[in-house]
């Protein structure tokens, strides 16, 4: 049975789509973008805490639904520029476990929603 996940503490989908979607034991969190939920602002002073921003928006939905990033099983990141990846990288390697990371990809993209510069969704164990 499918259960959808909601928290103010991260923006509101932008268009038909819900947040996360759990199910048989999987929780599903669309990609997620550098929007402050609070103020409905983009955080995009710099690559740095536009990730950061992402990763909490992330962070966020898995505390709505019980988990924590330990439970995250894949992650896929999407960049507009693959010059902004080390930076990317670090920021996102500080949110797991050096142990317990994620299968993952990275792809440079063309655009992305709002004109961010880095989008990322999760797969994680409920």
């Amino acid at each position: 049975m499918k259960k959808i996940i909601q928290t103010p503490n991260a923006p509101a989908p932008l268009g038909p789509y819900n947040q996360a979607v759990a199910s048989n034991g999987t929780l599903y969190v669309s990609g997620q973008i550098a929007m402050d939920a609070t103020t409905g602002n983009f955080v995009t002073d710099s690559i740095a805490k536009e990730t950061h921003q992402v990763m909490k928006n992330i962070q966020a939905i898995l505390s709505e639904a019980g988990i924590t990033f330990e439970q995250v099983l894949k992650a896929s990141i999407y960049i507009s520029d693959m010059n902004n990846f080390a930076v990317i990288n670090q920021v996102y390697a500080s949110y797991f476990n050096e142990d317990t990371a994620p299968a993952r990809e990275c792809v440079e993209v063309a655009r992305l929603p709002k004109d961010v510069n880095v989008e990322i969704s999760v797969i994680a164990e409920l």
